[in-house]
């Protein structure tokens, strides 16, 4: 009998997303694993169980994860999932394990080879496993859909008999992945678009979109980006100059999007009650980044808020769980292209080599231990999650007058794959 791949159905409610496709279900078969997917699983994402079927799945229940070799999830695991699966066997989700230490050190008490797919490194090798990327295009497309969802005019000009409708200004802050996609989306709907990142490397490939770049650009701007690609802390001086820009910007806008996260770290904050008070009555800001603090001061997790000057707040959780048909087609890819490194071609059967560079980014334990080097610890003594990265670190609050002596550190705002896709800004 071969070895067993199973895919649960999410339990979270506001997960729609789900971890196989038909297509991964036949490629996972070609690879000598038994398929088995739980009834319903793919019932968010429009994959009814006769389509898993046909592509070669046994369809099964919850129960059936104590047989498996193999894991595809698409988040962590639950306490009561870990206690069905039987020690060994390999899980791979996308694990959210900062500021987790619990659920971490959980997996490793119940005996799991645990992977977390947002580790997958930035390389040339891994560019189709990587669920960041994959994840965040959508959710960049989806949070204009959004805006314009809850925008009640229309996004393009329109010129009629009866008069001239003008085209929505909408500006996008953060340009890494989700960023560029809505730059796009933006554009292909009408909008007139303007963006905003730390980073002078991204500013030709908003304008290839058709979008302005918005930023002071002096000699420091010029040097504000590591020989790694990632934005440097700017001086006080510089961010002051600069959030005094973004907010006579923004306060002329009809939607604003916001993309910034940082790994590991609460989101940092770019929009300031005092900016949101700017903006004119029925504009809409969406905050990508409301799940981890948000960048938007008075976003709400799960919630779209209204303020007292009649500005839209949109914080909807698992922005790329909005449109899970299409996000769920490209994570099982992302999942079936590293579950295939990790197999023998000759015996069809799991191989996990642990000096691999993809194994050793992404594994979080193994053989009952935590083995990430980020959470050695975190089967000893839970990590208390850092402060809030505060609002000067992207975006300096407008007010803000004193000047400071230039600092050096690097600040990761994300990662990325190649110069043609930006790193910072997921």
């Amino acid at each position: 009998m071969g070895q067993t791949v199973f895919i649960p159905r999410e339990l979270d409610a506001n997960e729609q997303r789900v971890a196989a496709s038909p297509d991964t279900v036949k490629r996972l078969a070609g690879l000598g694993f038994e398929v088995v997917v739980e009834k319903g699983a793919g019932t968010g994402s429009r994959i009814p169980d006769e389509e898993f079927a046909k592509a070669g799945a046994a369809i099964g229940k919850a129960a059936d994860a104590s047989k498996a070799d193999v894991v595809l999830k698409v988040r962590r695991p639950t306490d009561a999932e870990l206690k069905g699966y039987k020690q060994g066997a390999a899980v791979i989700a996308i694990m959210d394990p900062y500021g987790n230490d619990a659920a971490v050190a959980a997996m490793a008490k119940a005996g799991i080879t645990a992977f977390s797919m947002e580790f997958m490194p930035r390389i040339t090798r891994a560019q189709v496993m990587d669920v960041l990327s994959s994840q965040a295009n959508l959710a960049g497309y989806q949070a204009v859909i959004d805006a314009a969802a809850e925008y009640d005019r229309a996004l393009p000009m329109m010129m009629t008999a009866a008069g001239t409708v003008p085209a929505a200004k909408a500006f996008i802050m953060g340009v890494g992945v989700a960023g560029l996609q809505a730059i796009a989306t933006a554009r292909r709907l009408g909008a007139v678009v303007t963006a905003t990142d730390v980073r002078p490397a991204v500013k030709e490939q908003v304008q290839s979109l058709g979008a302005k770049f918005l930023a002071v650009e002096d000699e420091e701007f010029k040097a504000a980006e590591t020989a790694g690609g990632y934005a440097k802390e700017m001086s006080k001086e510089y961010q002051a100059k600069q959030a005094a820009l973004t907010a006579e910007h923004i306060a002329k806008q009809d939607i604003v999007i916001t993309t910034a996260l940082i790994p590991g770290r609460p989101a940092p904050k770019l929009v300031s009650a005092a900016m949101v008070a700017s903006m004119k009555p029925g504009s809409v800001i969406v905050d990508l980044a409301v799940e981890r603090g948000g960048n938007v001061e008075g976003a709400q997790a799960g919630k779209v808020v209204t303020t007292a000057n009649g500005v839209k707040i949109v914080g909807h959780l698992n922005v790329p769980g909005r449109v899970a048909a299409s996000a769920s087609l490209l994570y099982a890819k992302n999942l079936f292209a590293f579950l295939e490194t990790l197999v023998d071609k000759e015996n069809k059967t799991l191989a996990i080599k642990r000096d691999d560079e993809l194994v050793k980014a992404t594994m979080l334990t193994d053989a009952g231990q935590v083995v990430h080097p980020n959470f050695a610890k975190a089967d000893q003594q839970p990590r208390v999650e850092p402060a809030a990265v505060p609002a000067t670190t992207l975006v300096a609050d407008a007010s803000e007058k004193k000047t400071a002596p230039k600092k050096t550190a690097d600040k990761k705002t994300a990662t990325s794959k190649s110069a043609a896709k930006p790193k910072g800004i997921a």
